[in-house]
């Protein structure tokens, strides 16, 4: 979200007022009595729920033409005023930061073209931080992607300055321009803010879809992390916590204002629901599952105390930096002997604290997140910090930490595991896993639902179209199937592949038949596709006879697992088969159900769809 702008003065439209009937809100008097102010939005972390940081936004004069930030800046560009109007917003967002003792990041927007003002590099902003008692790892300075970079290289050499004294580099607006993807790739920024005109409505639209989970993937593999920028409705928030997005802005999570943000409980429980999600998809093993203790020292500790620790632990790899229990850095054993073997090193760095050498910005993960995800951040980092441990906190304080070597080998051993128990070609869950899952949640006693899933005609198919289109036909089913969970599912919910055309799913969602609604209406949407442009096709059961079906179409089985009296696997599966015929004998695809475990006689519900 953008506190100033040099888009072109025409593009905000007729109704903008001329310069000459602002009068007193003149554009030159503003600046130089100082009539803004800053307010602040908060970043919302789509993971926990917490806040990351603030965006710094600039207002005019309140009741004024120029109170918008667009109009604001729009003017000073035609005035000639831009650069010392975005050097008071700069030291205005500072001055007001009113969470600068704690460890929000504070995110101030720098138009392109400021980037050419004489007066940006010097350090004025480092003086203000110090003034306020915050440090330069606490800024992200955000590009605004909408205004053209028309010399990277200068554009780089002018951030790297900035870089070097620790602040970080945000991509704003990324997708609403034409230059997103060069920017990124030139300027490697630590976040990517996704502009609002790609998140709006983007659960009902499959392009802005595709668009953003190519973002997610790509800002994955650079270590960068994504800020969804205009959130306002709590399906988006959902849909963008569900696709891995890191964190997120907008009205929904937080008004702009000037005093601490709070989210709402119930939007961090969905928050927090719906990341796992994302999180568990492929992966039984957290990052908690391979914490080790690991020394912690406060960060005031003097550097001679960890040397020492190091030559007394000669196996300790590193130690992790604390401040009242919560991690802040990370002291590896070499690189602090690197920094000590200088021929004055020992005399001029011993009796100095270890927050000064220490690297401020390390891996720091929550327990529960899956390994995979810690791998693929861990190996993301530049060269020199690839094999530092990665840190562990649980409720956000210090747990321990991971080595890359215990990290990659359980990688390495869970994958052997499941591509021993997978279905070869869908990747999901074979029958050793469904029955261990199947049986766990009957151990639970706790209520859960199990859907079979059997496509209809398949065989015709398979023998009509070929063995490869059929595969294509099981690959677009498991899918289908999983699509459908994560939209109308719960977290933890399983899928596997009975095999065949045979799926199963087993569900806590407290609505399971909208699941089996939403499965079978994207499988009809889709599956008629295999079989568009063939003329004149009629299709066949197995038997050879014809029937009135256009396609393929898929049979549910719902099996709603009550807990008032004992449920065995060998019941689910007499009910299920049951339950298939039924389905099998409508034409089309549908679904029936039945309770049991009830206590008393089970109570039948059929339906269909």
């Amino acid at each position: 979200m953008r506190s100033m702008t040099t888009s072109k003065p025409d593009s905000y439209g007729a109704e903008q007022r001329p310069e000459f009937e602002i009068g007193e809100h003149d554009i030159g008097d503003i600046v130089q009595c100082q009539r803004i102010h800053s307010v602040y939005q908060p970043i919302v972390s789509l993971r926990d729920g917490g806040i990351l940081g603030y965006e710094a936004l600039t207002r005019g004069p309140a009741g004024s033409p120029l109170h918008s930030p667009d109009r604001l800046f729009s003017s000073a560009a035609r005035a000639g005023l831009l650069y010392p109007l975005d050097r008071l917003a700069r030291e205005k967002a500072i001055r007001g930061a009113f969470f600068a003792e704690g460890r929000e990041l504070l995110f101030l927007n720098i138009s392109a073209a400021v980037l050419n003002d004489p007066q940006f590099v010097p350090g004025r902003t480092l003086e203000l931080l110090e003034a306020k008692g915050m440090d330069p790892g606490r800024i992200v300075f955000e590009l605004t992607e909408r205004s053209s970079i028309e010399d990277f290289s200068a554009a780089k050499r002018i951030l790297e300055h900035y870089r070097n004294q620790g602040y970080r580099i945000a991509i704003d607006d990324a997708g609403a321009g034409y230059s997103s993807l060069q920017a990124i790739a030139e300027l490697q920024p630590d976040f990517i803010k996704v502009d609002r005109s790609l998140v709006q409505g983007v659960q009902h639209h499959k392009t802005k879809e595709a668009i953003l989970e190519t973002f997610v993937s790509f800002a994955r593999k650079l270590g960068i992390e994504m800020i969804a920028e205009g959130i306002e409705q709590q399906e988006e928030l959902l849909y963008l916590t569900r696709m891995g997005v890191h964190y997120g802005q907008g009205y929904l999570l937080g008004a702009p204002g000037s005093e601490q943000a709070v989210v709402s409980d119930r939007l961090v429980r969905h928050i927090v629901q719906h990341r796992k999600i994302h999180d568990t998809a492929g992966s039984a093993w957290t990052i908690g599952d391979l914490c080790s203790p690991a020394a912690a020292f406060d960060r005031q500790t003097q550097i001679s105390e960890v040397a020492d620790y190091f030559k007394n632990h000669l196996n300790a790899q590193g130690v992790v930096i604390v401040s009242d229990g919560i991690p802040v850095g990370l002291m590896m054993r070499e690189r602090l002997f690197q920094q000590l073997a200088g021929q004055y090193g020992f005399s001029l760095f011993w009796h100095r604290t270890i927050d000064q050498f220490m690297d401020a910005h390390p891996l720091i993960v929550d327990e529960h997140m899956p390994v995979e995800t810690v791998s693929t951040l861990a190996t993301s980092r530049a060269i020199n910090n690839l094999y530092d441990l990665v840190v562990i906190t649980r409720e956000g304080r210090m747990a321990g930490a991971a080595s890359i070597r215990a990290i990659l080998e359980c990688i390495t051993n869970a994958r052997m595991e499941n591509a021993k128990v997978a279905s070869p070609l869908t990747g999901l869950p074979g029958n050793i896993q469904i029955y261990r899952e199947l049986n766990k949640r009957l151990s639970d006693n706790k209520r859960f639902a199990v859907i079979y899933a059997d496509l209809d005609y398949f065989k015709w198919f398979n023998d009509r179209y070929g063995f490869q289109k059929g595969d294509q036909l099981i690959q677009f089913a498991a899918d289908i199937i999983q699509q459908s969970v994560v939209v109308c599912g719960h977290p933890f919910d399983f899928v596997g592949h009975i095999g065949g055309d045979d799926f199963i799913v087993i569900t806590s969602a407290e609505q399971p038949e909208k699941l089996c609604k939403e499965l079978i209406r994207r499988f009809d949407q889709g599956a008629c596709l295999f079989v568009e442009g063939d003329k004149g096709i009629f299709v066949e059961d197995r038997s050879g006879n014809r029937v009135e079906a256009k396609s393929v179409t898929v049979s549910l089985s719902l099996i709603l697992c009550e807990r008032e009296a004992a449920v065995t696997p060998e019941q689910i599966s007499q009910v299920a088969a049951k339950l298939k015929k039924q389905s099998k004998s409508v034409i089309g695809s549908a679904f029936r159900s039945e309770r049991i475990g009830l206590g008393g006689e089970d109570v039948q519900n059929n339906s269909s769809s």
